[in-house]
């Protein structure tokens, strides 16, 4: 019997594992039918993802559909920043590791910010977004 008690334990993570990959899988699949209304998107742990247009879409994602989202139009926003660690980078030579955000700022409005857990993913978005900003003319 002592030598089964360590294999309840490896018994225990596998199960927590299967309920956690089962998790994700269900969190994919809602991001999935979700982000097909888009002409880009992402997903990752922190947050999804969803750009039509001049219209932004973000909010957290779950197992049924994506939580707490927020919108905002590309129109209002005057500049884009990449945030490491709450601090703004150089996107051609951002740090490693850390908490990453896009910072968008908006004239007269709060910034908002969307993270991340790929800083050259955020970068990638951080050009797109910027490309597609309205020029002030």
């Amino acid at each position: 019997m002592e030598r089964g008690l360590p294999w309840l334990f490896f018994l225990a993570a596998f199960i927590g594992l299967a309920i956690a990959g089962w998790n994700e899988f269900q969190k994919t699949q809602a991001y999935e039918a979700w982000a097909a209304d888009f002409d880009r998107a992402k997903y990752d742990i922190k947050s999804v993802l969803g750009q039509k247009g001049d219209r932004l879409v973000w909010g957290q994602p779950s197992r049924t559909q994506p939580q707490n989202l927020q919108e905002i139009s590309l129109i209002s926003v005057t500049e884009v920043r990449l945030l490491v660690k709450g601090v703004v980078v150089d996107p051609l030579a951002p740090p490693r590791g850390g908490d990453v955000e896009l910072e968008l700022l908006r004239a007269e409005q709060p910034a908002v910010r969307i993270p991340f857990t790929d800083v050259d993913l955020a970068v990638r978005w951080g050009q797109a977004l910027t490309r597609d900003l309205p020029k002030n003319s």
